[in-house]
């Protein structure tokens, strides 16, 4: 499961401020493990499904710079067995009534909406953390991430929990990152990785010759972006709630309200959706809004460009060097 919506988030991990000891060691680790792909399928001992997956990624690593257009280097051409389930952990975090996330600024990542952590346990702690301090939470865990290019980003294991079209789509997102960052806007960043992967994956999937894999990769997108409209409307109810000047006693009582209904909604028409696993809070629904919110205006985008992506690329990193108000009017189609 990805936060594709209905699945789990991807992640830029940033690396500073007081929380620079871990990243550098959680980054430092990863590094130390990573072992060329080439020896891991020499060995004899490596399990037979991880060295088809390995070979199967190398497939996909040559198609992504071959056919879209994405960087060719050492990303994604080494493996690094974490023996763990995830990379790392993203803490989410919103006031109480507010629909605004909090963010944390970094040396080149610049100010993002989550913060991550190698160990789990330490995500857990930043969360329960803000939660003392009356903020609402969400904390999940991420397959892949990218350093933008500032190191050889390996294949992990954790990122072979999932199916092998996840492993398509994983590396698509993860190298679109290396193409186009805006720094301070982690929606702009993800909405178009996303685009980068969905139709990333809708190419792999037709050159692949698997027609029914790939209706049901259309079939998905369109879920995903009804759910994500479905969640957008009650962040933006809730948004008109908090801003309405009401008593504490009245917001609360009217987010609960919202919350139930959304929740009531999910379990009748997503029920398979990722935020039916945890409390539904401002933090949760900030974890779509991330990555759902620039889709549709920036897949729109591509197809007017005919689907070319290397132009595409060229107009998002103008859009990257120009103003957020740019950026946002990008995002909303307008």
């Amino acid at each position: 499961m990805r936060l594709r919506l209905l699945l789990l988030p991807l992640v830029l991990v940033p690396l500073s401020g007081c929380y620079l000891l871990q990243a550098a060691r959680g980054q430092l680790d990863v590094n130390a493990r990573r072992v060329p792909v080439a020896l891991v399928l020499a060995r004899p001992d490596t399990p037979p499904d991880v060295a088809r997956r390995l070979a199967l990624a190398l497939r996909i690593r040559d198609y992504a710079s071959r056919e879209l257009a994405l960087p060719e280097n050492g990303s994604y051409r080494s493996y690094a067995d974490l023996g763990r389930p995830y990379v790392v952990w993203n803490v989410y975090a919103a006031p109480a009534f507010s629909v605004e996330p909090r963010t944390w600024c970094f040396p080149v990542a610049g100010c993002v909406a989550y913060r991550g952590y190698f160990a789990e346990a330490s995500a857990r702690a930043f969360a329960r953390s803000l939660e003392a301090h009356g903020d609402d939470v969400a904390v999940g865990g991420v397959p892949a991430y990218s350093t933008l290019g500032h190191f050889a980003d390996p294949l992990l294991n954790t990122m072979f929990a999932w199916d092998d079209d996840e492993i398509a789509s994983l590396v698509f997102h993860e190298l679109a990152h290396q193409v186009v960052y805006a720094p301070d806007d982690t929606a702009f960043n993800e909405g178009f990785a996303m685009v980068v992967e969905e139709e990333g994956l809708r190419r792999w999937l037709v050159a692949d010759g698997r027609p029914e894999a790939l209706a049901m990769h259309e079939r998905r997108i369109a879920a995903e972006r009804a759910l994500a409209a479905r969640v957008g409307e009650t962040r933006e109810r809730l948004r008109a709630l908090y801003a309405s000047g009401q008593s504490s006693a009245a917001l609360r009582a009217g987010k609960q309200r919202e919350f139930a209904a959304l929740r009531e909604d999910l379990q009748a028409r997503w029920p398979g959706a990722s935020l039916l696993e945890s409390p539904l809070n401002n933090a949760a629904l900030l974890e779509v809004a991330t990555y759902g919110d620039c889709v549709p205006a920036f897949a729109a985008r591509l197809a007017a460009l005919d689907g070319d992506l290397p132009r595409f690329y060229a107009a998002m990193r103008a859009l990257a060097s120009a103003n957020a108000a740019a950026r946002r009017r990008a995002c909303v189609g307008t």
